[in-house]
């Protein structure tokens, strides 16, 4: 999306103030694995014709919104800044998942799904929660001690994928944090060579490949395995073990050795491109690319994104990773 119009606000004490005009640069960007996204702003910090500084204080609370043609993309506290004998001031915001990094406590969870995992730590912190998926493996026991409520969530949610196979993340819009479902979030647009795409690079490893998965019991007993045979005459075999929970019923433990393997078994593919920017590509997200050269023509999630907006340029660097469970 080229010609993008941004703008950008500072609340302080509930009272909104547009810096639009400050703004020489804006880097937004998110990655798997992170609870935050974040916000760098580059402004002009001088007294000037028509304008006056932004008055930012990190140690007021101040927060900023950010949107783009309209629509806004990002909420959050400004957490850093720094001012410069050149006269600019750079400011870093995080959206509401910083506080899941940032707090401590013990966890403890008989019998709940990473959904109440989820709402629960939210309710802790006082964070609205938007749309949640509902979980449906239940996890017997889950206890963290002396650790962050994004841990507990990540290693709840990484129970339930083993259970399961399905995949989530969460995200933050408009303030309040969603828990969703990836493969239900693939959006329309087509990154393509030629089109939108600038530059790409592609990468695709068989280093941590298996061919062979092997679930076995606490004491040592074989429940599953499962062979990629074809795989095998081609490559050699590569085996991996693995211990489920015991709750898992014996149709669930046929189920989770086909997931791990079909996973496990598939080479990883690491795509990164820049292209012109489009607001919707975030972390999380599935999208589909086209690069004829190499016979791409499928969809991706999106594992790292970075967004940087100079005047009404919009252009984007995206990390990508095969969506096998589409």
């Amino acid at each position: 999306m080229a010609g993008s119009i941004i703008s950008l606000i500072i609340i302080k004490e509930s009272q909104g103030y547009d810096i639009t005009e400050l703004v020489e640069s804006v880097t937004w960007q998110g990655r798997k694995g992170s609870s935050a996204r974040s916000l760098k702003a580059v402004l002009v910090d001088d007294d000037g014709y028509k304008h006056a500084r932004s008055g930012i204080d990190v140690e007021q609370g101040h927060q900023c919104i950010f949107s783009v043609n309209g629509a806004e993309v990002f909420r959050g506290i400004i957490m850093s800044q720094t001012q410069t004998q050149a006269k600019k001031l750079t400011f870093t915001a995080y959206d509401n998942g910083i506080y899941l990094a940032n707090n401590e406590d013990t966890f403890c969870y008989e019998n709940k799904t990473a959904t109440d995992v989820f709402l629960d730590c939210c309710a802790r912190l006082g964070i609205p929660t938007g749309s949640v998926a509902q979980c449906t493996y239940t996890i017997p026991e889950l206890t963290k001690s002396k650790t962050s409520a994004w841990d507990a969530i990540a290693d709840a949610l990484s129970l339930d994928y083993n259970a399961t196979g399905i995949r989530h993340y969460i995200s933050s819009t408009g303030g309040a944090l969603n828990l969703l479902i990836r493969k239900e979030n693939i959006i329309q647009f087509v990154i393509s060579v030629g089109e939108n795409m600038t530059a790409y690079s592609y990468t695709r490893s068989i280093e941590d490949v298996k061919t062979r998965v092997k679930l076995v019991s606490k004491g040592g007993t074989t429940l599953a395995e499962k062979t990629n045979s074809a795989l095998e005459e081609k490559i050699g075999i590569f085996q991996t073990i693995d211990t489920p929970d015991e709750a898992l019923k014996e149709a669930q433990i046929k189920d989770l050795v086909t997931s791990i393997l079909a996973e496990q078994s598939t080479p990883a593919r690491t795509l990164t491109v820049e292209s012109i920017g489009i607001p919707d590509v975030i972390s999380g997200i599935g999208v589909f690319i086209m690069i004829p050269a190499l016979g791409i023509s499928q969809t991706f999630y999106v594992d790292e994104d970075t967004h940087i907006f100079t005047g009404n340029k919009h252009l984007m660097k995206l990390k990508l990773n095969y969506a096998s469970d589409i």
